[in-house]
Protein backbone atom coordinates (compact mmCIF):
# COMPACT_ATOMS: atom_id res chain seq x y z
CA UNK A 1 0.00 0.00 0.00
CA UNK A 2 1.13 3.43 -0.61
CA UNK A 3 2.63 5.46 2.22
CA UNK A 4 2.52 8.93 0.60
CA UNK A 5 -0.76 10.64 -0.72
CA UNK A 6 -1.34 13.84 -2.99
CA UNK A 7 -4.87 14.97 -1.79
CA UNK A 8 -5.08 17.77 -3.54
CA UNK A 9 -6.64 20.09 -4.80
CA UNK A 10 -8.02 19.81 -7.60
CA UNK A 11 -6.66 22.22 -10.17
CA UNK A 12 -3.74 23.37 -8.23
CA UNK A 13 -0.62 21.44 -9.37
CA UNK A 14 -0.99 18.61 -8.48
CA UNK A 15 -0.53 16.66 -11.87
CA UNK A 16 2.90 18.80 -11.92
CA UNK A 17 3.80 17.21 -8.38
CA UNK A 18 3.14 14.04 -9.72
CA UNK A 19 5.13 13.92 -12.63
CA UNK A 20 8.16 15.75 -10.56
CA UNK A 21 7.79 12.75 -7.54
CA UNK A 22 7.18 9.61 -10.42
CA UNK A 23 10.88 11.18 -12.12
CA UNK A 24 12.53 10.12 -8.59
CA UNK A 25 14.32 7.58 -8.62
CA UNK A 26 13.29 6.75 -4.77
CA UNK A 27 9.87 7.34 -5.64
CA UNK A 28 7.23 4.88 -7.30
CA UNK A 29 4.00 6.62 -7.89
CA UNK A 30 0.82 4.62 -9.40
CA UNK A 31 0.66 4.80 -13.31
CA UNK A 32 -2.82 5.99 -12.93
CA UNK A 33 -2.98 9.31 -11.83
CA UNK A 34 -5.81 9.66 -9.99
CA UNK A 35 -7.43 6.21 -8.98
CA UNK A 36 -9.72 8.17 -6.68
CA UNK A 37 -9.46 4.68 -4.48
CA UNK A 38 -10.55 5.89 -1.06
CA UNK A 39 -13.03 8.23 -2.62
CA UNK A 40 -15.20 5.92 -4.39
CA UNK A 41 -14.88 2.31 -2.28
CA UNK A 42 -18.11 3.36 -0.11
CA UNK A 43 -19.70 5.82 -1.86
CA UNK A 44 -19.01 6.36 -5.49
CA UNK A 45 -20.82 9.32 -7.12
CA UNK A 46 -23.61 8.96 -9.57
CA UNK A 47 -21.74 10.57 -12.80
CA UNK A 48 -25.30 11.84 -13.68
CA UNK A 49 -23.20 14.81 -15.73
CA UNK A 50 -22.69 15.44 -19.23
CA UNK A 51 -19.51 13.33 -19.80
CA UNK A 52 -18.74 12.08 -16.54
CA UNK A 53 -18.40 8.65 -16.46
CA UNK A 54 -16.99 8.42 -19.79
CA UNK A 55 -14.12 11.07 -18.03
CA UNK A 56 -13.67 8.77 -14.89
CA UNK A 57 -13.75 5.44 -17.16
CA UNK A 58 -10.96 7.46 -19.41
CA UNK A 59 -9.02 8.66 -16.41
CA UNK A 60 -8.68 4.65 -14.97
CA UNK A 61 -10.21 4.80 -11.65
CA UNK A 62 -10.33 1.71 -9.66
CA UNK A 63 -13.21 0.83 -7.02
CA UNK A 64 -11.89 -2.81 -5.50
CA UNK A 65 -8.90 -3.26 -3.53
CA UNK A 66 -7.25 -5.19 -5.86
CA UNK A 67 -7.79 -3.21 -8.82
CA UNK A 68 -5.58 -0.94 -6.37
CA UNK A 69 -3.40 -2.97 -5.06
CA UNK A 70 -2.26 -3.87 -8.69
CA UNK A 71 -1.58 -0.42 -9.31
CA UNK A 72 1.33 -0.48 -7.04
CA UNK A 73 2.93 -4.17 -8.29
CA UNK A 74 5.54 -2.38 -10.33
CA UNK A 75 7.10 -1.36 -6.73
CA UNK A 76 10.67 -2.32 -5.95
CA UNK A 77 11.74 -1.44 -3.03
CA UNK A 78 11.30 2.43 -3.47
CA UNK A 79 11.25 4.22 -0.51
CA UNK A 80 8.06 6.76 -1.33
CA UNK A 81 5.16 4.47 -2.56
CA UNK A 82 2.37 7.32 -3.79
CA UNK A 83 -0.47 8.20 -5.85
CA UNK A 84 -1.82 11.56 -6.34
CA UNK A 85 -5.97 11.84 -6.52
CA UNK A 86 -6.95 15.54 -5.50
CA UNK A 87 -10.88 14.31 -5.18
CA UNK A 88 -9.12 13.20 -1.31
CA UNK A 89 -9.34 16.94 -0.31
CA UNK A 90 -12.89 16.99 -0.87
CA UNK A 91 -14.28 13.56 -0.46
CA UNK A 92 -15.74 13.60 2.99
CA UNK A 93 -15.08 9.96 3.61
CA UNK A 94 -11.56 9.73 2.22
CA UNK A 95 -10.01 11.04 5.46
CA UNK A 96 -11.52 8.29 7.67
CA UNK A 97 -10.88 5.25 4.70
CA UNK A 98 -7.37 6.53 4.68
CA UNK A 99 -6.62 6.44 8.03
CA UNK A 100 -8.29 2.80 8.46
CA UNK A 101 -5.67 1.53 5.42
CA UNK A 102 -2.35 3.86 5.83
CA UNK A 103 -2.83 5.49 9.24
CA UNK A 104 0.95 6.72 9.23
CA UNK A 105 0.55 8.13 5.44
CA UNK A 106 2.29 11.89 4.27
CA UNK A 107 -0.43 13.58 2.89
CA UNK A 108 0.30 16.62 0.27
CA UNK A 109 -2.08 19.08 -0.11
CA UNK A 110 -1.35 21.98 -2.81
CA UNK A 111 -3.74 25.11 -1.91
CA UNK A 112 -5.09 27.50 -4.52
CA UNK A 113 -6.80 30.89 -4.12
CA UNK A 114 -9.87 28.81 -4.58
CA UNK A 115 -11.64 31.79 -6.36
CA UNK A 116 -9.22 31.32 -9.00
CA UNK A 117 -9.41 27.44 -8.67
CA UNK A 118 -13.07 27.73 -9.00
CA UNK A 119 -13.27 29.56 -12.57
CA UNK A 120 -9.92 27.17 -13.46
CA UNK A 121 -12.32 23.83 -12.67
CA UNK A 122 -15.15 25.52 -14.93
CA UNK A 123 -12.70 26.66 -18.27
CA UNK A 124 -11.66 22.82 -17.73
CA UNK A 125 -14.47 21.44 -18.49
CA UNK A 126 -15.58 24.25 -21.35
CA UNK A 127 -12.58 23.02 -23.00
CA UNK A 128 -13.43 19.32 -23.07
CA UNK A 129 -17.13 20.15 -24.64
CA UNK A 130 -18.88 18.92 -20.97
CA UNK A 131 -19.68 22.58 -19.65
CA UNK A 132 -23.25 23.50 -21.52
CA UNK A 133 -23.20 26.83 -19.40
CA UNK A 134 -21.45 29.55 -21.32
CA UNK A 135 -21.33 31.98 -18.21
CA UNK A 136 -19.39 31.45 -15.18
CA UNK A 137 -22.09 32.78 -13.18
CA UNK A 138 -24.62 30.41 -14.44
CA UNK A 139 -22.80 27.82 -13.19
CA UNK A 140 -22.41 28.92 -9.84
CA UNK A 141 -26.06 29.18 -9.97
CA UNK A 142 -26.54 25.73 -10.97
CA UNK A 143 -24.35 23.97 -8.76
CA UNK A 144 -26.52 23.31 -6.07
CA UNK A 145 -29.27 21.97 -8.56
CA UNK A 146 -25.99 19.72 -10.62
CA UNK A 147 -24.94 18.63 -6.64
CA UNK A 148 -28.46 17.57 -5.80
CA UNK A 149 -28.85 15.63 -9.21
CA UNK A 150 -25.41 13.27 -8.72
CA UNK A 151 -23.45 15.14 -11.28
CA UNK A 152 -19.63 14.06 -10.02
CA UNK A 153 -17.35 16.02 -8.40
CA UNK A 154 -15.75 18.10 -10.90
CA UNK A 155 -19.08 20.37 -10.73
CA UNK A 156 -18.84 21.42 -7.88
CA UNK A 157 -16.97 24.13 -8.23
CA UNK A 158 -17.63 26.81 -5.01
CA UNK A 159 -17.68 23.27 -2.48
CA UNK A 160 -14.26 22.17 -3.69
CA UNK A 161 -12.69 25.66 -2.20
CA UNK A 162 -13.45 25.05 1.18
CA UNK A 163 -10.12 24.19 2.08
CA UNK A 164 -10.58 24.80 5.70
CA UNK A 165 -13.76 22.15 5.97
CA UNK A 166 -11.89 19.85 3.57
CA UNK A 167 -8.52 20.42 6.09
CA UNK A 168 -10.60 20.24 9.60
CA UNK A 169 -11.87 16.36 8.70
CA UNK A 170 -8.45 15.58 7.77
CA UNK A 171 -7.12 16.86 11.28
CA UNK A 172 -9.73 14.76 12.86
CA UNK A 173 -7.65 11.30 11.94
CA UNK A 174 -4.04 12.89 11.22
CA UNK A 175 -1.64 14.24 13.52
CA UNK A 176 -0.89 17.85 12.03
CA UNK A 177 2.53 16.68 11.36
CA UNK A 178 1.81 14.26 8.86
CA UNK A 179 0.01 17.37 6.47
CA UNK A 180 2.29 18.89 4.63
CA UNK A 181 0.57 22.42 3.00
CA UNK A 182 1.83 24.14 0.40
CA UNK A 183 0.28 27.46 -1.71
CA UNK A 184 0.25 27.06 -5.25
CA UNK A 185 2.66 29.71 -6.41
CA UNK A 186 5.60 28.22 -4.02
CA UNK A 187 5.11 25.25 -7.05
CA UNK A 188 4.55 27.98 -10.28
CA UNK A 189 7.63 30.70 -8.83
CA UNK A 190 9.91 27.78 -8.48
CA UNK A 191 8.73 24.42 -9.98
CA UNK A 192 12.25 22.84 -9.62
CA UNK A 193 12.64 24.03 -5.82
CA UNK A 194 9.52 23.55 -4.98
CA UNK A 195 10.00 20.03 -5.78
CA UNK A 196 13.46 19.55 -4.35
CA UNK A 197 11.56 21.16 -1.14
CA UNK A 198 8.80 18.14 -0.97
CA UNK A 199 12.10 15.28 -2.20
CA UNK A 200 13.60 17.12 1.40
CA UNK A 201 10.44 16.54 3.00
CA UNK A 202 9.77 12.70 1.99
CA UNK A 203 12.97 12.25 2.92
CA UNK A 204 14.63 11.26 -0.50
CA UNK A 205 17.74 13.04 -2.08
CA UNK A 206 16.60 16.74 -3.04
CA UNK A 207 19.79 16.87 -5.09
CA UNK A 208 17.52 15.41 -8.22
CA UNK A 209 16.45 17.87 -10.69
CA UNK A 210 13.17 16.54 -12.14
CA UNK A 211 12.12 18.07 -15.66
CA UNK A 212 9.96 20.83 -14.84
CA UNK A 213 9.37 22.31 -18.80
CA UNK A 214 5.97 20.41 -19.89
CA UNK A 215 2.65 22.00 -18.40
CA UNK A 216 -0.03 19.32 -18.90
CA UNK A 217 -2.90 20.40 -17.40
CA UNK A 218 -3.38 23.97 -18.48
CA UNK A 219 -6.29 25.08 -18.90
CA UNK A 220 -8.84 27.49 -21.36
CA UNK A 221 -10.98 27.83 -23.98
CA UNK A 222 -9.57 26.78 -27.86
CA UNK A 223 -9.17 29.11 -30.56
CA UNK A 224 -9.27 26.20 -32.92
CA UNK A 225 -11.45 23.56 -31.98
CA UNK A 226 -9.79 21.34 -35.52
CA UNK A 227 -6.50 22.01 -33.71
CA UNK A 228 -7.50 20.96 -30.36
CA UNK A 229 -8.92 17.67 -31.56
CA UNK A 230 -6.12 16.76 -33.19
CA UNK A 231 -4.17 17.33 -30.34
CA UNK A 232 -5.99 14.80 -28.52
CA UNK A 233 -6.88 12.34 -30.98
CA UNK A 234 -3.60 9.66 -30.65
CA UNK A 235 -5.14 7.78 -33.60
CA UNK A 236 -4.40 10.70 -36.02
CA UNK A 237 -2.40 9.71 -38.93
CA UNK A 238 -0.06 12.70 -38.52
CA UNK A 239 0.34 11.72 -34.95
CA UNK A 240 1.12 8.11 -35.34
CA UNK A 241 3.52 9.13 -38.27
CA UNK A 242 5.56 11.48 -35.36
CA UNK A 243 5.68 8.56 -33.16
CA UNK A 244 7.41 7.01 -36.06
CA UNK A 245 10.52 10.04 -36.36
CA UNK A 246 10.45 11.42 -32.81
CA UNK A 247 11.36 10.96 -29.43
CA UNK A 248 8.39 10.45 -27.04
CA UNK A 249 9.85 13.15 -24.73
CA UNK A 250 10.43 15.79 -27.56
CA UNK A 251 6.62 14.60 -29.02
CA UNK A 252 5.12 15.32 -25.89
CA UNK A 253 6.65 18.68 -25.26
CA UNK A 254 5.81 19.51 -28.66
CA UNK A 255 2.30 18.77 -27.99
CA UNK A 256 1.54 20.22 -25.49
CA UNK A 257 3.18 23.75 -26.36
CA UNK A 258 1.09 23.71 -29.00
CA UNK A 259 -2.24 22.58 -27.37
CA UNK A 260 -1.51 25.17 -24.82
CA UNK A 261 -0.63 27.87 -26.93
CA UNK A 262 -4.13 27.03 -28.92
CA UNK A 263 -5.96 28.14 -25.46
CA UNK A 264 -7.24 31.49 -24.92
CA UNK A 265 -7.77 32.27 -21.12
CA UNK A 266 -11.40 34.59 -20.62
CA UNK A 267 -10.86 36.48 -17.58
CA UNK A 268 -13.01 35.77 -14.62
CA UNK A 269 -15.82 38.19 -14.39
CA UNK A 270 -15.62 41.03 -11.40
CA UNK A 271 -18.98 39.92 -10.82
CA UNK A 272 -18.58 36.12 -10.26
CA UNK A 273 -15.33 37.35 -8.07
CA UNK A 274 -17.39 39.27 -5.62
CA UNK A 275 -19.54 36.70 -5.46
CA UNK A 276 -17.02 34.08 -4.12
CA UNK A 277 -14.69 36.42 -1.76
CA UNK A 278 -18.44 36.79 0.10
CA UNK A 279 -18.80 33.01 -0.20
CA UNK A 280 -15.35 32.12 1.03
CA UNK A 281 -14.54 34.83 3.58
CA UNK A 282 -15.74 32.44 6.99
CA UNK A 283 -13.44 29.60 5.38
CA UNK A 284 -10.67 31.53 4.66
CA UNK A 285 -10.05 32.60 8.15
CA UNK A 286 -10.86 28.93 9.50
CA UNK A 287 -8.10 27.91 7.58
CA UNK A 288 -5.84 30.36 9.04
CA UNK A 289 -6.49 29.28 12.11
CA UNK A 290 -5.94 25.74 11.75
CA UNK A 291 -2.53 26.47 9.61
CA UNK A 292 -1.59 29.54 11.24
CA UNK A 293 -0.76 30.71 8.28
CA UNK A 294 -2.34 33.77 6.41
CA UNK A 295 -4.40 33.21 3.31
CA UNK A 296 -5.94 36.96 3.60
CA UNK A 297 -4.24 37.58 -0.03
CA UNK A 298 -7.04 35.54 -1.86
CA UNK A 299 -9.83 37.83 -0.76
CA UNK A 300 -7.88 40.89 -1.94
CA UNK A 301 -6.20 39.91 -5.16
CA UNK A 302 -5.99 37.81 -8.25
CA UNK A 303 -3.24 35.06 -8.44
CA UNK A 304 -4.46 33.88 -11.99
CA UNK A 305 -1.14 35.81 -13.11
CA UNK A 306 0.35 32.11 -12.87
CA UNK A 307 0.75 29.37 -15.03
CA UNK A 308 -2.82 27.45 -14.47
CA UNK A 309 -2.17 23.85 -13.57
CA UNK A 310 -3.68 20.71 -12.73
Amino acid sequence: MPNTFVIGAAKSGTTSLYDYLRQHPDVFMSPVKEPCYFAYRQNPPEMAGPGDREANRESGVVYTMNEYEALFSGARGEAIVGEASPVYLYDQDAPRLLHEQCPGASLIAILRNPIVRAHSHYLQLVQSGREPLDRFEAALDAEDERVAAGWEWSWHYRRMGLYGRQLARYLDYFDRDQLHIYRFDELTTNPAGFAKTVYRMLGVDPSFTPDTGVRRRATGVPQFDWLHRFIGTPDHFLRRWSRLVLPEAVRDRILMAVRNANLQKPPLPDAARARLVDAYRDDVRRLEALLDRSFSDWLTTDDDRIADDG
